[in-house]
């Protein structure tokens, strides 16, 4: 029996010696990893050589973040011939379909990283700065190959600015984070009944009155809630818009800027009323929720309006989709509107949610003539989807299925476990207020957006997925952080790594060591992971000694 006790004992020794071998504290895993004996040490005289022009903006990024982060400023050379100590950014030609690919390899006299194109090697930098970040102060990393790809295309992460304002360089702050861990896409909600964040130049009231609630709801609303008194308000002028879109590219990520319509359009309507069913005056909201004043679907003069305003929106982002929202949109207006029924029967359409669907179409056919696509949630199917549209299923899974068997492109964006404003821990007591829910940490990592319903060459429609970030009860960007690290960590391991290489326990180790870099880049992370035992021993062995 002793015997057998001490088998047992060696062999999930073993096995985490197999596995640490090859690990190293990188988020989200690569693909394929192996780790060499020796190690590359910085000298004062390691350069970064760029011998193609092409790249010298990931070479100016890398000398940037290697001071900001480790105090380490490398001179940047154009050369052909390599000596001494140097880090080479390179493209190759890949037998691969898209330029995120990369490859790092690390000796200890030179630190390669390859790219079929700018991306692959930006994210490559991305694993360089995380391996260095591992270690407190000696910026020695362990030798390695790594060859690296994504799962997913649409690695996304949103943030509303309308129930909460953040500043441009909290904004820079959050793309920032976003790239580190190889996130794509940053949708960028912009509009909503709280308030108009955009400068749109052909109507100025949208953020002078729009852009201003007058105050803003205590706590939970309710029927004896109490409000703060006091005026709220911000918004981005077109300047702003063009500098952290020139950011988000220089970090190869793409902007989904998203307007709302034909709901949660209270901002605007405040002030352009003659958009709305009403016509009467009316006031940002004060509270959340849900509100019957949306644009007239009846009158012309409406589409008139947001197409001036699209117009505006896709000079500024050259990504290809623009969201149009379409969720949570009313129909009391609608039912009670002389206009917008004379226009169901002109249309010979059959309710108003066939109605809904003429709004979204009419608006498709405005941006597909911008040589824009649009994306909204998934009740723009309802009545009918548009001819080109893009669904972000937000109402479970059901809604990316029904697009995807529709051969329509899907993001998946549930409830649970995509919504970072859930909380992250059982004992609410000791979060801060949330919208209710709850998301912890292992369900975003469990997560898998291709639903096993779909066929094979469904499949294919299911582009990513993404994590939201509402802001009802987020007042400050720390608190983004909050809410958004390390969930984002997890949910960047969803979209980059193989299902069948994903390993919880593996995640919080590297989590836990990877935690001193979040510390260095003065995040504001949720630190319950730190409590969560792997079951694994001599953590502190992990990653060739880097701890």
């Amino acid at each position: 029996m002793k015997k057998i006790l001490f088998l047992l004992f060696l062999i999930p020794a073993a096995c985490f010696s197999q596995r640490s071998k090859n690990m190293l504290p990188v988020i989200p895993q690569p693909y394929e990893v192996s780790v060499d004996s020796g190690s590359f040490q910085f000298t004062d005289s390691t350069v970064i050589v760029i011998p193609q022009f092409i790249i010298e903006g990931e070479g100016k990024y890398l000398q940037s973040r290697l001071e900001n982060l480790f105090g380490k400023k490398l001179r940047i050379e154009n050369a052909t011939l390599l000596k001494g100590k140097y880090i080479l950014l390179q493209q190759v030609d890949m037998d691969v379909k898209t330029g995120d690919y990369y490859r790092l390899n690390i000796t200890d006299s030179s630190i390669n990283i390859y790219g079929k194109g700018n991306e692959g090697i930006f994210w490559g930098i991305q694993t360089l700065l995380q391996l260095l970040g591992a270690n407190d102060s000696s910026l020695k990393i362990p030798c390695c190959r790594i060859y690296d790809y994504p799962r997913y295309s649409w690695r996304g992460m949103h943030l509303d600015v309308c129930r909460h304002f953040f500043t441009k360089e909290e904004v820079k702050k959050y793309l920032d984070l976003l790239a580190f861990y190889k996130f794509n896409i940053f949708h960028w909600h912009l509009t909503d009944d709280q308030g108009w964040r955009i400068e749109i130049k052909k109507y100025p009231l949208l953020t002078q009155i729009g852009s201003v609630r007058k105050e803003t709801v205590i706590g939970k609303p309710s029927d004896t809630a109490k409000y703060d008194g006091k005026p709220y308000g911000g918004f981005y002028n077109q300047d702003d818009i063009k500098e952290i879109v020139a950011y988000a590219q220089e970090r190869h990520i793409t902007i989904v800027p998203e307007i709302e319509m034909p709901g949660h359009a209270l901002a605007a309507l405040s002030a352009y009323p003659q958009f709305s069913c009403c016509m009467e005056p009316l006031e940002p909201a004060t509270t959340w929720g849900v509100f019957d004043d949306v644009y007239c679907a009846g009158n012309d003069s409406t589409f008139e309006f947001l197409e001036n305003i699209l117009s505006e929106v896709c000079e500024l982002f050259p990504g290809k989709y623009i969201h149009i929202g379409g969720d949570e949109c009313p129909k009391d207006r609608w039912m009670l509107c002389e206009k917008c029924q004379r226009r169901i029967k002109t249309e010979n359409l059959k309710d108003e949610h066939e109605l809904q669907s003429y709004f979204i179409g009419r608006i498709e056919k405005f941006l597909n003539s911008k040589g824009k696509q649009i994306i909204g949630w998934d009740e723009i199917l309802e009545g009918g989807l548009a001819p080109n549209a893009a669904v972000m299923s937000w109402r479970g899974t059901d809604g990316g299925i029904e697009a995807a068997k529709q051969k329509h492109y899907v993001v998946m964006s549930p409830g649970k476990p995509c919504y970072f404003d859930h909380y992250q821990s059982k004992n609410k007591k000791s979060e801060p207020l949330a919208i209710g829910g709850y998301n912890p940490l292992d369900s975003v990592y469990l997560y898998e957006p291709t639903p096993s319903q779909l066929k094979e060459d469904e499949k294919n429609y299911i582009l990513g997925a993404q994590g939201n970030v509402w802001t009802e009860y987020i007042t400050d960007f720390s608190h983004v952080e909050y809410m958004s690290v390390p969930r984002m960590c997890a949910l960047a391991e969803v979209l980059w790594t193989p299902a069948a290489k994903k390993d919880f326990k593996n995640f919080i180790v590297r989590l836990k060591n990877h935690s001193k870099l979040l510390d260095r880049m003065n995040v504001n992370y949720a630190k319950h992971f730190l409590k969560i035992r792997t079951l694994w021993r001599h953590e502190e062995v992990l990653s060739n000694g880097l701890r």
